[in-house]
């Protein structure tokens, strides 16, 4: 998607879109928002709707983080401690590998 071609309502008004999704569990969401926003949102020169989208890409970008550590942390955990979890364990392993470590 272009974003020049939008008019500078249009971008805050999808700029919004993509925010609010993003508490549907879509974080990935928050991430592209981030993306495809930075510039218009921190580089262009000065507009009334930019203020708005600098508030949802600065929120986008908190809230992709801290995402991304939630899951960084679930996995450290997760492959540290599937053998001692027993049967739980082998019920949250999509593939269970052969052996022990």
């Amino acid at each position: 998607m272009d974003l020049q071609k939008l008019k500078n309502e249009d971008k805050l008004i999808l700029c919004r879109k993509y925010y609010l999704a993003g508490f549907f569990l879509l974080p990935f969401l928050w991430l592209v928002n981030a993306i495809w926003f930075f510039k218009e949102a921190f580089r262009k020169p000065h507009y009334a709707e930019q203020s708005e989208i600098r508030t949802y890409v600065t929120r986008s970008i908190i809230g992709s983080a801290i995402w991304l550590a939630a899951i960084i942390t679930w996995v450290i955990i997760f492959q540290l401690n599937r053998v001692s979890w027993g049967a739980t364990g082998d019920l949250l392993t999509f593939v269970i590998p052969l052996g022990e470590a």
